[in-house]
C-alpha cells in the first residue's frame, strides 16, 4: 500500500508498505531519518518518540497506515517547527523541512573554547539547552527525550519538576541520571519566560 502523510510540516510517500510496518521503520528505513531511535521496538523506551499531529507517541508502537493524511514530526524537524511555532505559521503544509534537509540535518559544531554554538538558528530552543546543560550523555535517547520534552513545553512553558517527570517518564536514559535531562528542560522553559518577558536570553 501506499502511505502519504506530512513528515516535518512536507508531503511524503511511503510505497509498497506492508501490514505490520511500523511508522518507526519507514520514517528511519524508507525516509533515511535515523533521528528516531529503533531501541526496545516494545514502546517502553521512548527512543523512537516522534509527534503524531501534535501528540508524542512510541513510532515502533504505530502501524505505518495508521499515519494516513496525518502530521508526524521528528527531531530533524523539531528545530524548523519550534521556529514555526513561535512564528506563529504551519498547519498549512507550506513550511516546515524539506526531506534532503532533513536527512543531512546535524548538530552544528561548538566552538572548542566557549563551547557555543558557532551557528545560530540550526536548533530549536531544547535542543540548545539539552547541549548547554550537558543533557545530551551518550544521546541515544535524546532524540525521544528533545520531542517530548518540546511538546510538553508547547503545552506549559512554566513546568513543575512533577510536570516534567511525568513527561519525561516514557523515556528511559541508561546513562547515569536524569538530573541533566531536568535542569535542560528547565533551562529551555526559563529561556522561554525570558523571552516572554522581553528580557532576551
Amino acid at each position: 500500500m501506499r502511505v502519504t502523510f506530512n513528515v516535518n510540516g512536507r508531503p511524503q510517500e511511503a510505497d509498497d508498505v506492508w501490514e505490520g510496518e511500523s511508522l518507526l521503520y519507514v520514517l528511519r528505513e524508507r525516509m533515511g531519518l535515523p533521528g528516531s531511535k529503533n531501541a526496545c521496538e516494545q514502546g517502553e523506551c521512548g527512543s523512537c518518540t516522534v509527534r503524531l499531529d501534535g501528540v508524542p507517541v512510541c513510532a515502533c508502537l504505530v502501524a505505518a497506515a495508521q499515519v494516513q493524511d496525518r502530521d508526524v514530526v521528528t527531531v530533524e524537524g523539531l528545530a524548523d517547527y519550534a521556529k514555526d511555532r513561535a512564528a506563529g505559521r504551519c498547519g498549512t503544509g507550506a513550511c516546515g523541512t524539506p526531506l534532503g534537509e532533513a536527512q543531512k540535518w546535524a548538530a552544528k559544531p561548538a566552538d572548542g573554547q566557549t563551547g557555543e554554538s558557532t551557528e545560530s538558528g540550526d536548533l530549536s530552543p531544547i535542543q540548545e539547552a539539552f547541549i548547554d546543560a550537558g543533557a545530551v550523555q551518550c544521546g541515544f535517547c535524546t532524540p525521544g527525550l528533545l520531542v517530548a520534552a518540546d511538546e510538553l513545553l508547547e503545552r506549559n512553558p512554566s513546568p513543575s519538576d512533577q510536570d516534567i517527570r511525568e513527561a519525561l517518564s516514557g523515556n528511559l536514559c541508561r546513562c547515569t541520571g536524569y538530573e541533566k535531562i531536568l535542569d535542560a528542560v528547565r533551562l529551555a522553559a526559563a529561556r522561554g519566560e525570558s523571552v516572554t518577558a522581553g528580557e532576551g536570553v
